[in-house]
């Protein structure tokens, strides 16, 4: 791998290290706040909803200078939001701050996936995307257990009791000191963020209008959902990721009601399947090539049908084998797509643009998705019939998919066949 690759992970670690464990203090301030309960997930919204709000120009920025300087721009958002977090006294300060450290995570995706395609050569994309995703699942792991550190009354006792001579921080509780510390590994990330590389692409924009960038953004969405192995894999990375943000959800409901496990227990489960989509993504890196990856389809179907299977579990390390297992085949089977979705956008559009088509449709599906998982909680459907929708989904989506790429291989080789009598 290149030097810079790894100047890469180091800022996406710690800068995804952050994201997560902010989300946790978020809560933990709103509490603080007496906000009302429902205000907890509109944390989760306001994140998501500018991924999808800014797809049209986001790609555009990410696309118009180089990738870690798009990079450092982003991280110095996300801790103006930590400022602003810090300032906050109402919970709806506290709302619009968190959902300025949205918008700096949505500028930052299109640029840290994009410059994987500028600077590795396609045959080394499946392994980087399966080094990025484990280490973005880790970061997952940790952040959400530092978020909770953070938070811990012993642990912000000792943060409190650090004395700078001379300087006076302002930070009085345990919630300010913890946003400080994020805010502190937010700026380590924004270091690492000046040493990436500049990969020599030429970054200019014919236009800036904005009305021209929504024009072209449609443009660009059609143009992946129309070719061939761009749409397969575009589908593919939309399911997982609105089912993933959805699986979270039941894990938790799921260990209350067959396990009878309170909250904090069932949030250990959630990094058991995160450690199994690092185990899955790590061995797609090693085993399937970019000229393989559609092959792995068929591991989303059999994802579907080990989800089923999780009504019939009542032993905790049954469970935890088939959480591994779920998150195992949602790492090998999505980490090969999501390599090759890059590959073909990057060709058709630039890297930035494909990013953000990409996060428009997943993060889309993510919202469209929890809304639905919501309504059916709503309406009081039990746990274990939500469980087999779930699943029997996601199979026969993914089912619907295989079917659609063998469409679209005997209509390309139909094609191939009449071109070829034509010549003769």
């Amino acid at each position: 791998m290149e030097r810079g690759f790894y100047t890469i992970m180091a800022a996406q670690f710690f800068s995804s290290l952050a994201d997560n464990a902010l989300l946790v203090v978020a809560i933990a301030l709103l509490i603080d706040l007496q906000a009302p309960a429902h205000l907890t997930p509109i944390l989760k919204f306001v994140f998501v909803l500018f991924y999808v709000i800014l797809a049209p120009f986001v790609g555009a920025f990410a696309d118009s200078m180089a990738k870690g300087r798009v990079m450092f721009i982003s991280n110095t958002i996300k801790i103006s939001g930590c400022c602003l977090l810090f300032l906050a006294t109402h919970q709806y300060f506290a709302l619009t701050a968190y959902a300025v450290v949205g918008l700096g995570a949505a500028a930052y995706s299109p640029a840290k996936y994009g410059i994987l395609t500028e600077l590795l050569p396609p045959e080394k994309l499946v392994i980087a995307n399966g080094w990025i995703e484990g280490l973005t699942v880790a970061s997952i792991v940790l952040g959400t257990v530092l978020g909770g550190i953070l938070i811990t009354p012993a642990i912000t006792e000792i943060l409190l009791s650090v004395d700078f001579p001379v300087i006076d921080t302002g930070i009085d509780n345990a919630l300010e000191s913890g946003i400080l510390l994020i805010a502190a590994i937010y700026t380590v990330a924004a270091i690492f963020n000046l040493y990436i590389p500049n990969t020599g692409v030429d970054h200019h924009i014919p236009k800036k209008d904005p009305f021209f960038l929504i024009h072209e953004f449609g443009h660009c969405v059609k143009l992946l959902w129309r070719d061939k192995l761009g749409q397969i894999s575009l589908a593919v990375t939309t399911l997982f990721w609105g089912a993933g943000a959805t699986l979270q959800f039941i894990v938790l409901k799921w260990a209350e009601t067959a396990l009878d496990y309170p909250l904090n227990k069932a949030a250990q489960l959630q990094g058991v399947v995160a450690l199994g989509i690092a185990v899955g993504a790590v061995l797609a890196a090693r085993w399937i090539s970019l000229r393989q990856s559609v092959k792995v389809i068929p591991l989303g179907i059999a994802m579907g049908v080990v989800v089923m299977i999780m009504v019939l579990v009542r032993d905790l390390w049954i469970a935890i084998i088939l959480l591994m297992l779920i998150g195992g085949l949602a790492g090998f089977f999505v980490v090969p797509m999501n390599a090759l979705l890059q590959h073909r956008g990057y060709i058709l559009m630039g890297a930035g643009h494909s990013i953000a088509v990409q996060n428009f449709n997943e993060n889309l599906s993510i919202l469209v998705m929890l809304l639905i998982y919501a309504a059916l909680i709503w309406f009081e459907v039990h746990i274990y019939t939500v469980i087999i929708a779930f699943g029997a989904f996601v199979s026969i989506a993914m089912m619907l998919i295989r079917k659609w790429h063998s469409f679209n291989q005997s209509r390309q080789d139909s094609l191939h066949l009449i071109g070829k009598r034509k010549i003769h």
